[in-house]
């Protein structure tokens, strides 16, 4: 059974900002390094974002300045904040833990985000 559950995806006009997130199981949050990553059919899936256990966190050069990845504790929850969205946002977004995701293995349906010009 998957332990990462995606959501807060949706339509938005470019400019606008939505909060994605990725509720995992406990023993999931607690020791992984867990990230954002997106994909649009016919490309790769590529990363957005990441956050370690201590809070050290990665982008991707489009969207540094723009998205914001962060987690919660209490609720063992990873967020992804994004503000000043672009039509080339538009994408499914996934999450999935980076040990996981460098092997190519347990990934969800994820969270369409559309972002409209």
């Amino acid at each position: 059974q998957r332990q990462l559950v995606e959501s807060g995806g949706g339509l938005v006009q470019a400019g606008g900002s939505l909060r994605l997130s990725c509720a995992a199981s406990r023993s999931t949050f607690s020791f992984n390094t867990i990230g954002w990553y997106r994909q649009v059919p016919g490309k790769q899936r590529e990363m957005v974002a990441t956050i370690s256990s201590g809070d050290t966190t990665t982008y991707a050069d489009s969207v540094k300045g723009r998205f914001a990845i962060s987690r919660d504790n209490a609720k063992a929850t990873v967020y992804l904040q994004m503000n000043s969205l672009k039509p080339e946002d538009t994408a499914a977004y996934h999450c999935n833990t980076l040990f996981n995701a460098a092997r190519g293995i347990n990934w969800g349906q994820g969270t369409q985000v559309t972002v409209s010009s």
